[in-house]
């Protein structure tokens, strides 16, 4: 079954396009790692895939549905690129940002017992229940990574899609955090992320996208390293280097 399916999107910021008929899709339970050079369309792709933008032409559906009419925001966990700097101080605590996971299924406004328990078991599961009564604007980078996916376990979301989501967070954090999603990937929500870093996303993935404007490559990270299409996407000579831990 397909999270996502895009076929030929194209958007573009004025006359200038960044994103040229890009066709792909999302099975459920994927890992899907984007990568491209900056200023590759990657963030626009990423925000047409949830709906968060309309493509000018060409249609992207999201559990079936329109993305960009989508009904299913409680189903998807964001967290944007620069969530680390925007959120230095985020005057709410960490429990009270988990729980903001919950509001599209409260009912009649008020908490519930099955809130409560899956606000903890999310503050548990990407460990940081002691962090609770914490400030988020206190917390390392890392930290507040953790937050928005504890906040997005917390709606029960069945895709997390993550921009750079570890710019600025040191090399350990970044383990841990890869480590985290590679975790809830399997347990079955499907991962889309976008992360400069192309070793990661080699190591992590179960399937990468290569873009830049138009989609060089989607398929098998093994396949992906023995292609041409990151030197073509980059413009260059590249290589890639594998993260094994």
């Amino acid at each position: 079954m397909s999270v996502i399916e895009a076929t030929d999107v194209t958007f573009a910021y004025g006359h200038r396009p960044v994103v040229d008929g890009v066709s792909l899709s999302v099975d459920e339970g994927a890992f899907l790692g984007l990568v491209g050079p900056n200023g590759s369309g990657k963030t626009t792709l990423l925000e047409l895939l949830i709906g968060l933008r309309r493509p000018d032409s060409g249609s992207v559906t999201l559990f079936g549905d329109p993305a960009h009419e989508s009904t299913h925001g409680e189903r998807i966990g964001f967290v944007p690129q620069d969530v680390s700097a925007s959120n230095g101080e985020m005057p709410t605590t960490v429990r009270e940002a988990v729980r903001m996971g919950r509001y599209p299924r409260r009912l009649l406004g008020r908490f519930t017992e099955d809130d409560r328990q899956a606000i903890d078991s999310a503050l548990v599961r990407v460990g940081i229940a002691d962090l609770a009564d914490r400030r988020v604007g206190r917390l390392s980078g890392g930290q507040r990574q953790r937050v928005f996916i504890a906040r997005a376990l917390a709606a029960e979301a069945d895709l997390l899609a993550l921009d750079e989501p570890t710019v600025g967070v040191d090399a350990e954090s970044r383990e841990a955090f890869y480590d985290l999603l590679c975790e809830l990937n399997a347990d079955g929500i499907t991962v889309v992320l976008i992360e400069h870093d192309i070793g990661v996303v080699t190591t992590h993935a179960s399937e990468i996208a290569c873009l830049n404007r138009e989609l060089y490559f989607h398929g098998d990270p093994g396949a992906f390293v023995e292609t041409d299409a990151l030197a073509d996407a980059y413009g260059g000579s590249q290589s890639v280097v594998q993260h094994h831990h």
